[in-house]
């Protein structure tokens, strides 16, 4: 069975979606057969994916809600589906109305997202499901965390980021408290856009990671991607950092790599 893995931060800009794309790509490149699920309502992920989404998975999620009949609309699952050499489940801007649209609902609201995934066969169908979740803790991000295995959390190395982070372990306890699913466990944290030039920004990582480490355990904390222009290059061009050969990308591409490794020895651990 594939391993579900969420990409989440609920403050924006800290490049969440762009780890999440070229992830999925690095799992890809590595042979295996992997989903990404835009649950953005920006749908910023789409966009790189360069998809058309008239149709999204907020049509799916609510069509699989029988008390939601009348809200239903002609949209199977091969007809959101966009395939590639990384599948992909568009977002859209419908997502924003989630919440409201299943607050009334008898069925459990935070496990809509995993039994689709079920029902659909898509945890037997590719080895990972990669996830990017909106940058808030609202209930997309609780569908996610219930439906996930495994969650990666990307950061700025500022103030704001370490509380952020204690917030959302509270959440991860929340969910296990609840005793509906199993909570997923959060593995890695990978400081993005990081200027190591700055000594404010060099001394908030230090204390971020010291935290994690205090939190955690040692070893959930990834080596910083740095500010790089080539980064910028690659989402102007909505394109992977494999998908370019010259030398300018060779980092990245090792860095991401690095990721999908990290990724796959998680995964093997928890067969």
């Amino acid at each position: 069975m594939g391993k579900v893995i969420s990409f989440i931060n609920q403050k924006g800009v800290v490049g969440k979606t762009t780890m999440a794309f070229n992830a999925a790509h690095a799992l890809a490149k590595n042979g295996h057969k992997v989903l990404a699920i835009d649950l953005d309502p920006q749908a910023n992920l789409t966009l790189l994916f360069k998809a058309q989404n008239e149709l999204n998975i907020n049509h799916l999620l609510i069509n699989s809600i029988k008390e939601l009949k009348m809200l239903h609309v002609q949209a199977l699952l091969g007809n959101v589906l966009v395939r590639g050499t990384v599948d992909l489940l568009p977002g859209g801007q419908e997502l924003s109305g989630f919440d409201l649209t299943v607050a009334a609902v008898n069925t459990p609201r935070q496990l809509v997202l995993k039994k689709f995934l079920e029902t659909n066969g898509l945890n037997d169908r590719y080895d990972f499901i990669i996830i990017d979740c909106p940058p808030t803790l609202g209930l997309l991000v609780i569908n996610s965390l219930c439906a996930s295995d495994g969650v990666i959390v990307p950061f700025r190395p500022d103030d704001f980021s370490l509380k952020g982070l204690e917030h959302f372990y509270q959440v991860i306890e929340d969910i296990a408290e609840m005793g509906i699913v199993k909570a997923p466990e959060v593995f890695l944290h990978v400081p993005n856009l990081v200027d190591l030039r700055r000594k404010q920004e060099s001394d908030d990582l230090n204390k971020i990671i010291q935290a994690i480490d205090s939190e955690l355990g040692e070893g959930k904390v990834f080596s910083p991607f740095l500010n790089k222009a080539g980064l910028v290059k690659s989402l102007a061009s909505r394109k992977s950092v494999f998908d370019f050969k010259t030398q300018e990308f060779s980092e990245l591409q090792e860095k991401f790599s690095g990721v999908a490794q990290k990724i796959e020895e998680w995964s093997h651990e928890h067969r």
